[in-house]
């Protein structure tokens, strides 16, 4: 299953780095930006955090939420907040049904074995829970600022 711009976005629980339970649905009233990311730690998902701490402010402006996923447990969630001072929840998808459900958890190859992960991924989500845009296959640089605008540009 995969999820459509202009559809509903699959509403979801999952805990959060805080140990709290957190739903898509707790944010109808906001634009939400979920992004799916593959590993804590790794470079290039230490580098897409980052850019969404540096412009969380400007985010949050424009009534937009920043929330990422991976399929790495709480406590790592937690260690890579405190590393690098994120201002914004992580969600422990361990069992990877979200990324599945927004079409994110993928068959991957690396040094010739094959393995399924997150390929990392951007949805914007409206204030009214549905798919605005979508960004898959992302490349880190330049990512954040392309996402911040299509919120101004069409959401605020």
């Amino acid at each position: 299953m995969t999820v459509e711009v202009g559809q509903k976005a699959p509403d979801f629980k999952l805990t959060a780095h805080t140990g709290e339970t957190v739903q898509l649905s707790d944010y109808q009233g906001k634009n939400v930006v979920l992004y799916f990311y593959p590993k804590d730690m790794t470079p290039g998902c230490t580098t897409e955090a980052c850019d969404f701490r540096d412009h969380h402010e400007s985010f949050a402006d424009l009534d937009a939420v920043v929330l990422g996923v991976s399929p790495d447990p709480v406590d790592s969630h937690k260690e890579f907040i405190d590393k690098h001072e994120l201002p914004f929840l992580l969600l422990a998808d361990e069992d990877h049904k979200v990324a599945e459900d927004y079409g994110v958890w993928k068959l991957k190859e690396k040094s010739g074995k094959e393995y399924h992960g997150i390929e990392r991924s951007t949805f914007i989500i409206d204030k009214e829970g549905n798919l605005a845009e979508d960004y898959r296959k992302v490349k880190v640089e330049g990512h954040v600022e392309s996402a911040l605008q299509f919120i101004r540009e069409n959401l605020s």
